[in-house]
């Protein structure tokens, strides 16, 4: 089994023109030749992400997916922008090279960036790696190292400053994803009433220090190296980055972070390993963070909800293409039970909290 992270062939439906994307990349890289192979990635369920292979230089294509889209998202202009100023702060950003507004080359805006070959932890962790417990612990500290490192970015020395607008953060998220989840409603999706009306009445102030919010932050969005599989030296998927309070983005990553001891429904819907033994729960990941950010967090179950709840919103949203025949691809046939899971798994947290 190969550790660095597979392509496979291309997803029927969603195949590139080679020659178009051929003759748009030589006339914007300097000195490339020969033709390219494309392959495409299998992670991933919202924008398309290729790899070209040329005889000497790979490169990677982002477009956005195809159907129904929701008003802002996908927005491949800004993420070619994050990766090329957000690098000088925070040095994890693969390089982008091509930005292209064109839609009628490849029937959507697309951007082009460098291959950082690496290895990528998908749900399980792979047992060629040899972790011992220590190591797994080691490993899930400098991914929250990392984490903390990204939001004490100085954004406004990377020219990022206008990317969000931090003042009534919290309050434009919880309305925001309210609004998206209604809007992406099909006839067989669970309401999440209770849980929205909580969010709105348990609403907490904005963070005091704002600051780079990623927003899919995961270990499948993190690349080890392959020398070295204990060192982070890659950050992906940029498409959602903001400037806002960064307790939310934190919530955000937990949502994904299903520990060994939950139930097997949730066990189901889990995309990286973070139930591998050594790897913190989630309440220690809160405490690490904390210690390495110098903060206290109080109402970690507000933000964890938030998260769960957004995470749905983006399931939803996924789905919703699915239920009106906008995308054929059939992994995504079940995410309106992975939607009820999560809203089931906030009721939890709910009921059990003393906010």
């Amino acid at each position: 089994m190969a550790l660095t992270d597979q392509t496979s062939d291309v997803r029927s439906g969603e195949e590139l023109p080679v020659e178009v994307v051929d003759g748009y990349l030589k006339s914007h890289i300097p000195a490339l030749t020969g033709t390219p192979k494309i392959s495409q990635f299998p992670g991933g369920a919202s924008n398309l992400t290729y790899l070209l292979e040329y005889p000497d230089q790979e490169f990677v294509l982002r477009r956005p997916p195809f159907g129904h889209k929701a008003k802002s998202a996908h927005d491949m202009g800004r993420e070619y922008r994050i990766l090329n100023q957000l690098n000088a702060g925070f040095p994890y950003c693969p390089k982008a090279y091509a930005y292209c507004t064109d839609e009628t080359l490849i029937g959507a805006e697309f951007y082009v960036m460098e291959r950082v070959r690496g290895i990528i932890l998908r749900e399980d962790m792979p047992t060629e790696l040899g972790f011992s417990t220590e190591q797994t612990t080691s490993l899930c500290k400098s991914f929250i190292d990392k984490f903390v490192e990204l939001h004490n970015v100085d954004y406004n020395a990377c020219g990022l400053a206008d990317l969000g607008k931090p003042e009534g953060y919290v309050q434009r998220q919880i309305g925001g994803w309210i609004d998206r989840y209604e809007r992406a409603m099909t006839s067989d999706a669970p309401s999440w009433e209770p849980v929205k009306t909580w969010l709105r009445d348990k609403m907490p102030a904005d963070h005091h220090k704002p600051g780079i919010v990623h927003n899919d932050y995961r270990f499948d969005n993190v690349i080890l190296s392959p020398e070295n599989p204990m060192e982070i030296i890659g950050v992906l998927d940029w498409e959602m980055t903001t400037i806002g309070d960064p307790l939310m983005d934190l919530g955000n990553t937990l949502a994904y972070w299903i520990e060994a001891t939950d139930p097997a429904p949730m066990q189901m819907i889990r995309r990286q390993p973070s139930n591998a033994p050594g790897m913190l729960t989630r309440q220690q990941f809160v405490d690490y963070y904390a210690e390495k950010a110098g903060i206290r967090i109080e109402n970690f179950d507000y933000y964890y909800t938030y998260g769960l709840f957004r995470l749905a919103g983006i399931v939803q949203q996924i789905y919703y293409r699915y239920f009106h025949g906008q995308t054929q691809d059939k992994r995504f046939s079940k995410f309106v039970q992975m939607n009820a899971l999560l809203e089931q798994a906030s009721l939890q947290v709910i009921n059990n909290s003393k906010l």
